[in-house]
């Protein structure tokens, strides 16, 4: 293949941050596509007052493909500067503040995020999963049964196991750029992040969940590294797919990036072949003990998986495992 490859990477949080980190600088053809459920922080109390998507997802992504000088670092970092008052600003970030103030001014969500990547010279583009921001509802059972849990901050933090999750709007604007870019990708990239509320959100979106089962086999999963995430305690790597394939059993990806810290988690290996991906092991891990990917280490492998199908990427030669 001739060209840049075409990268999309999908999720939410420090998960997308860790994704987009990791792939900054393999291609300028690099958009990320973000979910907009947050309902806590500076994010909950802006959706909450302008009824507005909420910015603080998007922000991080943005901070994560900014320009690597020091206009790039600068703005980046008062992007993520936060206010400590005593005063309604307090906890805010501003760069909460500003996206929010550039779509009341302009309108349309991705224009607002056009110019803030512009600002911040940005390698790539940001996307929102949709136009309207989403509540996450889950049916969760624990000790005393099934209860019902409303908002992306309460699911990612219930105990007990999550056997059920539905959005709201069930049908939610999606910006025809956001499926376009998936349905454009030479490779999307899902995951890491929060399993349910960052990552299996994007199949209930039905037009971006439909790009998603077009680009399967343009497709690589990562699996989340470490065991203390709240959203899937007691659970496994194979659980975490088991629940990606009841939400969406007609999406088979290409490749199933694993830490190999989880290479012998029990049923893994055999998950993934019935559902037919090819099982990638190596250790992405960050090795100073964070439940995080190493973003070398991950990028490492992500240049891996694009030299295979064919794809041109930048500086990556020297980094990619034989």
């Amino acid at each position: 293949m001739t060209g840049d490859a075409r990268i999309v990477a999908l999720g939410g949080g420090h998960g997308l941050y860790a994704s987009l980190t990791a792939l900054r600088g393999l291609t300028p053809e690099l958009t990320a596509i973000v979910t907009v459920a947050d309902d806590g922080g500076s994010s909950g109390r802006l959706r909450s007052e302008l009824g507005i998507v909420p910015p603080g997802d998007l922000r991080m992504a943005l901070s994560a493909l900014c320009a690597d000088n020091d206009w790039g670092r600068t703005w980046r970092d008062v992007l993520q500067w936060r206010f400590a008052t005593d005063g309604p600003l307090n906890g805010h970030a501003l760069g909460n503040l500003l996206i929010a103030a550039l779509w009341e001014r302009n309108g349309d969500v991705v224009d607002g995020l056009a110019w803030v990547a512009s600002l911040l010279q940005a390698h790539g583009r940001v996307l929102p999963l949709s136009a309207d921001p989403l509540e996450v509802t889950a049916l969760v059972r624990d000790d005393a049964g099934l209860r019902e849990v409303v908002g992306q901050v309460a699911v990612a933090t219930a105990h007990g196991s999550i056997e059920q999750l539905r959005l709201s709007p069930a049908d939610p604007v999606v910006p025809r750029e956001t499926v376009d870019a998936i349905d454009a990708a030479d490779l999307v990239v899902l995951g890491p992040g929060s399993w349910y509320t960052s990552v299996l959100t994007h199949f209930m979106v039905r037009p971006v969940g439909d790009a998603l089962v077009r680009a399967g086999q343009r497709s690589v999963l990562v699996l989340n590294v470490g065991h203390d995430d709240e959203e899937t305690a007691g659970t496994g790597r194979a659980d975490d797919l088991r629940a990606l394939q009841r939400m969406a059993p007609d999406f088979v990806p290409h490749t199933v990036l694993v830490d190999a810290e989880h290479r012998d988690e029990p049923g893994l290996a055999d998950a993934v072949a019935t559902w037919g991906a090819r099982l990638l092991v190596a250790p992405v891990r960050d090795g100073r003990g964070a439940s995080a990917h190493d973003p070398e280490a991950l990028r490492r492998e992500l240049a891996h998986v694009a030299f295979e199908h064919g794809l041109t990427v930048r500086g990556a030669e020297r980094g990619v495992a034989g």
